[in-house]
């Protein structure tokens, strides 16, 4: 695969971090989900859904409840997860560093830290702790797929599917799973291979609008703009849509655009050397 195509899928997936659950680690315990504890501040809609103004009021909120109790194992993972989102990733770090000094055998908080390593570049780290916060007597599919991902990040492709397949061994037809085992093959120009597995995941009852982003874009990387259109709409309010197709035309109209890749890929396929690992 020529470097400039390798260029243009990194710059996809490193200008996706919010959609693209490869890099968000989706599978790791969330601000959502932990947003429970009565002294917490608690959020009014999902993460997913709060515009820059609104992340930016929640953070300064978990802000100020961390700097009153910096050692809270929920309030430091949420504050983390937020400042994640706002893009303050070293700032995120340090957070989760200090939270996890404080619980070293917290699991979710070791998830959380291995995901904050993992956004700030810090593969291998990443995959040291979130390996320290897995049980070989009850093995968590979410880890082993934030595992795959951070592998994926990496460079290595094959281990990266061999650990979403262990993890759907596990929770077969997880969505989020199937998802980061399509967005892999993203990684490697296999556009077609990458679109069956994310229709998979799209498919099912729990898939969630990140996977239905994901089918979007690749969709789009084939020049199927229209269809990727309709995906990207799906079930979602207007403000929500269009906010998600002008991101999605944003995407495919970057140097190396999409035609270039979609055109590789019919190549690789003439050939026969999509990659199937």
């Amino acid at each position: 695969m020529p470097a400039s195509l390798t260029t243009f899928t990194n710059r996809i997936l490193q200008g996706a971090a919010a959609s693209l659950i490869v890099l968000a680690l989706a599978g790791c315990s969330t601000t959502k989900d932990r947003m429970t504890t009565g002294s917490v501040p608690k959020l009014t809609k999902p993460v997913e859904e709060m515009d820059a103004t609104e992340l930016r009021s929640a953070t300064d909120r978990l802000g100020q409840a961390y700097e009153k109790n910096p050692r809270d194992p929920v309030t430091g993972v949420n504050y983390a997860n937020l400042l994640r989102m706002n893009g303050r990733d070293t700032q995120a770090l340090a957070v989760m560093q200090q939270v996890a000094i404080a619980n070293p055998g917290d699991r979710n908080v070791l998830a959380a830290y291995g995901k904050a390593q993992a956004a700030a570049g810090q593969f291998q780290q990443a995959l040291d702790t979130i390996g320290r916060a897995q049980t070989p007597d009850r093995p968590d599919w979410k880890l082993i797929s934030a595992q795959g991902a951070i592998l994926d990040q990496m460079g290595r492709a094959s281990d990266a599917r061999q650990r979403y397949r262990d993890a759907l061994d596990i929770q077969p037809n997880e969505p989020s799973i199937l998802s980061n085992l399509g967005m892999s093959y993203v990684l490697t120009g296999d556009l077609r291979t990458a679109e069956t597995y994310l229709r998979s995941a799209a498919g099912q009852p729990t898939a969630d609008s990140r996977v239905r982003q994901n089918l979007a874009l690749v969709v789009g990387l084939q020049g199927r703009f229209p269809e990727a259109e309709q995906i990207a709409r799906h079930e979602l309010s207007p403000q929500q849509a269009d906010a998600n197709v002008a991101y999605l035309r944003g995407m495919l109209s970057q140097q190396n655009s999409w035609q270039k890749l979609a055109a590789k890929d019919k190549t690789l396929g003439a050939a026969g050397g999509s990659n199937t690992n």
